[in-house]
């Protein structure tokens, strides 16, 4: 018998059209002899359907304007079926922060990717970097700021980080992913504009140092035994990887392996797996790292629990090279979620 498998995408999170490229990606790929296929699509408002129409227009967002929606049948939640197993791919928040894996959970429902704790701990850049500290994991200088503390204190704070940290640095939203809200600074002016643009997106920012550094990243697969791929090198087209980056420019390269020696590989690929068993994870996660270009030092960047599954994506390029295709990947993220789910 066809397990029933409820594919989530869009969402309420900055990250939309990136799910959306994502969840397209997953529809094309996983194999439909094995399950039954429910796509589920959550809109910018909130509001939750089962689409059955062209997969290609989930990615161009032209899913929205189906005929069915504006009938009031046309609504759907996810509980109205039996579902065996909700694969979210939903970037962000109010998907990958914790709240879609506690729906699941209450109603035991298994859920592809990290638990409740995890997912809402590693959502967030800054208790991430707090948790991870007493395990000293290696992380970029930092301080963080609060939307109340600013507007109170906003000179106090900016010669704070003048004094601490110094130029450059980078300004991120707390919690939020794909680059968005992300900034450089180079100098004072650049500070407050970056500080004000990452408050649009949270009330709590993280203003890190700058290192001089390469991006590596490892995608990571498993529960209780979990497995680190090849790691890859991110050759971003800008001077750091945004959301343009990303995304939009063609520019930016993607190296598989990374250009490093076999033991620095082998420490990044060992230091990966530390961070995910520390934190929790299960499923699956993307450990990015920077590696200093002189020092050949090791700093933890982020953890992502749903990395991206577009085209494009690092996640599912890592495991393709070390051995598993896309299919395969699907495969045993639905396994691991029934297992985790019974253990």
């Amino acid at each position: 018998m066809k397990k029933k498998i409820a594919i989530l995408f869009g969402g309420q999170s900055t990250e939309h059209e990136v799910s959306r490229a994502s969840a397209s990606s997953v529809l094309k790929n996983i194999d439909q002899t094995k399950y039954d296929i429910y796509p589920i699509g959550i809109t910018k408002d909130g509001l939750w359907f089962e689409y059955t129409g062209e997969i290609d227009n989930i990615e161009n967002g032209e899913w929205e304007k189906d005929e069915y929606f504006k009938r009031p049948e046309g609504q759907k939640v996810i509980f109205n079926k039996e579902v065996d197993v909700v694969f979210p791919v939903l970037h962000g928040l109010f998907g990958e922060d914790g709240t879609i894996q506690g729906m699941c959970k209450i109603s035991n429902i298994p859920c592809v990717g990290a638990g409740v704790m995890s997912s809402s701990v590693c959502m967030d850049k800054i208790y991430t970097k707090y948790l991870l500290e007493k395990f000293n994991v290696k992380q970029a200088d930092y301080v963080v700021i609060n939307a109340h503390e600013y507007k109170e204190n906003k000179g106090l704070l900016i010669e704070r980080i003048e004094k601490e940290l110094g130029y450059d640095v980078f300004i991120k939203p707390s919690n939020g992913g794909s680059s968005v809200g992300i900034t450089k600074a180079h100098n004072k002016s650049e500070l407050i504009t970056g500080v004000e643009e990452a408050l649009k997106y949270d009330r709590k920012v993280l203003v890190e140092k700058a290192i001089n550094a390469r991006e590596i990243e490892v995608a990571i697969l498993g529960n209780d035994y979990p497995q680190a791929s090849i790691p890859g090198e991110i050759i971003p087209a800008k001077e750091f990887y945004d959301y343009e980056a990303k995304y939009k420019s063609e520019a930016s390269k993607l190296l598989i392996p990374a250009a490093l020696s076999y033991d620095k590989l082998q420490i990044v690929k060992e230091e990966a797996i530390r961070i995910y068993r520390i934190l929790d994870c299960a499923g699956m996660a993307r450990i990015d790292f920077l590696v200093d270009k002189e020092t050949e030092d090791v700093y933890l960047n982020e953890v992502n629990t749903i990395p991206g599954f577009t085209k494009i994506s690092m996640y599912p390029k890592m495991w393709e090279a070390s051995g598993k295709t896309y299919v395969m990947l699907i495969d045993e993220l639905i396994d691991l979620a029934i297992d985790r789910n019974n253990g």
